[in-house]
């Protein structure tokens, strides 16, 4: 998408092939969105390039803590093996390439020195603005975070390279690099950049937001249930992250991408440019359905491979070791009386942002609205708020709001609601509501989470009988500058941090 320092490039190419690096910080289970690098390796190989993947083990640790130091060295095991078969799975011959770990080297002497020398030439501000899209920010900021663009800058000195390759989320980093490697001494070096895929919610494919990735071992059944969910309106091509795999992906694999079809609605068709399907898509002459259906048949021929490879006895113990889940009771047994048998955490709620299609008032019931709201689902929920009283029928019209998802189903005077809509509440009387809001930029469909809970997995459905949304919601508040929060954690999407207007120190309900 972005080349930064092309001269230098081209110049270097006069001489000799470039050497090039790719790293990954082995935190949370790749996804099928790292088939986009991967092409691209398959590129620089097949060019003559000398190519370096590194396996960040120490930055994994660095970025808040997302690989804990006791699983540091299986997940950097888990990962060499997991990328090595996509490489394989899609024809990239594994001895021209070089494995690196960064604890191989980023621990010696020499290293160590460069972080100190570094350090006293890097402003805070610097290091928190080249972190700014890669490590995960949060109001106070460990020095681990800010330690993580100094060490990425240097491992290109240390590596040998000429150029590092990473996505354009990377791009802060990279001109971090460029400003400070030349202040101790070392070359500055070119940069290359592949897009982003956005996830199946529309924002960008993440480890952490489950809904909006595919994991390289999930099962079949596990695709089709992930991509049968995935944002794909009809007509709409922006933020699709359905096409944009086909894109970035598919079609940089095969050179084409074949939409299955029945008969009767025209039979199988062979689209060898990606711009001729984007076409048809918008026209609506290919429809979603069957978007997604070529998807899943495409993308498991990739993942066949990988999942057979990780299907011995070794590997699956490494990969539970790794990525250990949370003890559940056996079938049939009980825990200690009045006992909760699972932490009630922020994380158990599905919280995502909506966009509110359409606001009519309740036919039965004077204080009620009935609004239909977009979360990234094929269909947008029927949503029923009793915001009458206090928000205005316009201004809740195509505004983004925050809806808990997984509650369960509830009818009110006759009509079922899909969520719950969640707003500030003032503490005094006359009662004043303000819905809360996500930051500006936010998409339909993106989770919004709890800081420092953004990893788990939220209930499929909350069952009333645990309470788990009563017993949360009795620490959420709204803080003086207005931030909702958790026992003072801001709730937060990838944009920022979510918020209301006015009511300081309210409620949330």
């Amino acid at each position: 998408q972005e080349v930064l320092g092309e001269d230098k490039l081209m110049a270097i190419l006069k001489e000799r092939e470039l050497k090039i690096y790719w790293g990954t910080a082995t935190t949370g289970k790749p996804h099928v969105a790292y088939f986009v690098p991967m092409s691209k390796i398959a590129d620089f190989l097949k060019a003559g390039c000398e190519v370096t993947i590194l396996f960040a083990d120490l930055h994994a640790y660095l970025d808040n803590m997302k690989a804990p130091w006791e699983l540091l060295e299986l997940r950097t095991r888990y990962y060499e093996h997991v990328i090595k078969a996509m490489l394989e799975s899609i024809g990239v011959p594994l001895e021209k390439l070089k494995f690196v770990r960064g604890t191989d080297y980023q621990l010696s002497k020499e290293y160590t020195l460069d972080v100190y020398r570094l350090s006293s030439v890097v402003t805070q501000h610097d290091a928190k603005k080249a972190g700014a899209e890669v490590v995960k920010q949060v109001e106070h900021p460990l020095l681990s975070g800010l330690l993580y663009p100094g060490l990425q800058a240097l491992d290109e000195e240390y590596l040998k390279v000429d150029a590092q390759f990473g996505g354009v989320d990377q791009r802060k980093i990279f001109t971090f690099a460029e400003k400070y490697l030349p202040s101790l001494g070392y070359a500055k070096r070119v940069h290359l950049m592949n897009p982003m895929v956005p996830g199946l919610t529309g924002s960008k494919m993440s480890s952490s937001e489950e809904d909006s990735k595919i994991d390289l071992l999930d099962r079949k059944e596990d695709v089709k249930k992930k991509l049968k969910k995935a944002f794909c309106e009809p007509g709409n091509v922006e933020n699709n992250g359905v096409l944009s795999f086909i894109k970035h992906v598919l079609f940089p694999l095969k050179s084409e991408f074949v939409v299955l079809r029945e008969e009767k609605w025209g039979g199988n068709k062979t689209y060898t440019a990606y711009e001729a399907l984007e076409k048809d898509f918008a026209e609506q002459i290919v429809h979603p359905g069957d978007l997604k259906n070529s998807v899943e048949v495409a993308l498991n021929k990739l993942l066949d491979p990988i999942r057979e490879k990780f299907n011995c006895p070794e590997l699956k113990k490494l990969s539970s070791a790794a990525y250990p889940t949370p003890a559940k009771a056996k079938p049939g047994e009980k825990g200690p009386k009045n006992s909760e048998p699972e932490d009630v955490v922020p994380s158990r709620l599905d919280i995502r942002v909506g966009k509110v299609v359409s606001v009519e008032k309740h036919p039965d019931a004077d204080s009620l609205y009935v609004e239909k709201i977009d979360v990234g689902e094929a269909e947008p929920r029927t949503v029923v708020s009793g915001l009458v009283h206090f928000v205005p029928k316009e201004q809740l019209q195509d505004r983004l709001v925050v809806l808990l998802c997984n509650l369960k189903p509830q009818k009110m005077r006759g009509v079922e609601s899909q969520g719950m809509v969640l707003c500030a509440s003032s503490v005094g009387e006359p009662r004043q509501v303000e819905p809360l809001d996500p930051p500006a930029g936010c998409c339909a469909g993106e989770r919004v989470y709890v800081e420092g809970y953004e990893g788990g997995e939220p209930d499929e459905e909350l069952k009333p009988k645990k309470k788990v949304f009563e017993k949360l919601q009795a620490d959420f508040h709204i803080s003086e500058d207005c931030v909702a929060q958790w026992k003072q954690r801001n709730f937060l999407t990838k944009l920022g941090t979510v918020s209301c207007k006015s009511l300081k120190g309210g409620s949330i309900s």
